[in-house]
């Protein structure tokens, strides 16, 4: 029995340890972006105002009701030569009416709310473009700030490196007081480094978990990703070319055009008349005709329109076509102007970056290293090791930083396309 239990509780154990590695592991690109899709109330409640218009289509495409109408006349109020027969002469006339609509009106009902659930839903999916690159951001943004916590923590461990091997100088009698001093000052600034690194990292994972909607612990949320730029860029008129086939605020401006051409449809047929149809039945007892008792009889009535024939609708929705291929262009001009500008930070910033990783980078090192090798054999002073040491910090943290400008770029170029372009 004890066996059995030990067997048990050792499974609950390594079901647990599972279940926590499980929750820290790091999460990608594609896992966020799923997790975002699935839980932010913002895109969520989107989502329905899409799913109230495929409703409204149910409502669009319903038939006038039918009247139903009942008429009881000629029930005496007082006796008649003294005797008291209150239903003697009462007739009822029961009667339906309907409205029968014309010109299609029905049906154009229903394709002027299907424009405008195709309309609802290129916004929406315009607001996920939106809303995918705040979450990209924020992810590119925990990914920059991660790096320049590693990047903290490498500055450190060399600058203790160097502090060792200062005082093992210093107690050889080899550099003074005051040299050792100054260089135990100087880690304060690279202690601060990494408390300020630590503090705009989990401000960035908080940004990324408001966006998911998610409660997980800080300390327990991670993200993985790789954190480097490709020199590689398509053309950019291949790219505006992809813009104009994929924005979806733009396929909205082009259907919003059909849906103001199908209002008009609907506005003209809405200016037609629509004949109402009656009949009704009549049981009337008190008649002198025995053969008028029960009579039935029907009627058309038909208005007269005169004065409204719609036509104010009728130029509003002709207006609202010009109105909407105006707003296509400037749509479409957006489209262009976002692509060439995105692009455009993009070619800069990979500009920047070129010369850093061909040379600056490896430059910085080269330096830092050779004078601190000169300052520990004395072929150099404190002031030029701290100088080589500050250089190489100021273009390490210039490069990470300028890689999440590349990324940051590359989110807003994605955006301005429409779909993902650079990965």
């Amino acid at each position: 029995m004890r066996k059995k239990l030990s067997h048990y509780c050792a499974a609950l154990l390594a079901l647990c340890v599972s279940s926590l590695t499980e929750a820290q592991q790091a999460l990608t690109w594609d896992q966020v972006r799923a997790r975002f899709e699935a839980g932010n109330p913002t895109l969520l409640a989107d989502q329905l105002n899409v799913d109230e218009s495929k409703a409204e289509q149910i409502t669009a495409y319903l038939r006038p009701n039918p009247t139903l109408s009942l008429t009881v006349d000629g029930t005496q109020i007082a006796p008649n030569n003294g005797q008291w027969h209150p239903f003697a002469g009462t007739f009822e006339t029961p009667g339906i009416s309907y409205l029968h609509e014309r010109r299609h009106k029905r049906e154009l009902r229903l394709e002027a709310q299907k424009k405008r659930t195709i309309v609802a839903e290129f916004n929406h999916a315009d607001l996920e473009r939106a809303l995918i690159f705040n979450l990209r951001s924020a992810f590119v943004s925990t990914l920059q700030a991660k790096a320049v916590v590693n990047l903290a923590k490498d500055n450190l461990a060399y600058y203790d490196h160097v502090l060792q091997i200062s005082s093992d100088r210093f107690n050889a009698g080899d550099i003074a007081q005051v040299d050792l001093d100054r260089l135990e000052l100087q880690r304060v600034q690279y202690e601060s480094d990494l408390q300020t690194a630590q503090v705009n990292l989990r401000t960035a994972k908080i940004q990324l978990l408001t966006l998911l909607n998610d409660r997980t612990p800080v300390d327990q949320f991670d993200i993985s990703g790789t954190y480097d730029f490709s020199d590689q860029l398509m053309p950019q008129d291949e790219l505006r070319k992809i813009a104009l086939e994929t924005r979806p605020d733009l396929k909205a401006a082009i259907e919003a055009i059909d849906q103001a051409q199908a209002n008009y449809r609907l506005a003209v047929a809405n200016g037609s008349v629509d004949p109402t149809l009656s009949a009704w039945y009549t049981h009337n007892a008190s008649t002198n005709n025995p053969e008028a008792i029960n009579t039935f009889g029907v009627s058309v009535a038909i208005p007269l329109r005169v004065f409204d024939r719609n036509q104010g609708d009728k130029l509003r929705s002709k207006l609202d076509i010009a109105r909407d291929e105006r707003l296509r262009d400037a749509t479409e001009a957006s489209v262009l102007s976002d692509v060439d500008s995105g692009y455009a930070a993009l070619d800069s910033t990979l500009t920047l970056l070129r010369p850093y990783k061909t040379k600056y980078l490896q430059q910085s090192t080269r330096v830092r290293d050779t004078i601190f090798f000169s300052y520990r054999n004395g072929g150099a002073s404190l002031l030029d090791f701290l100088n080589a040491e500050a250089e190489y910090r100021n273009v390490q943290l210039n490069y990470v930083n300028l890689v999440g400008s590349y990324l940051t770029a590359a989110a807003q170029l994605n955006m301005a396309v429409g779909r993902e372009v650079i990965p």
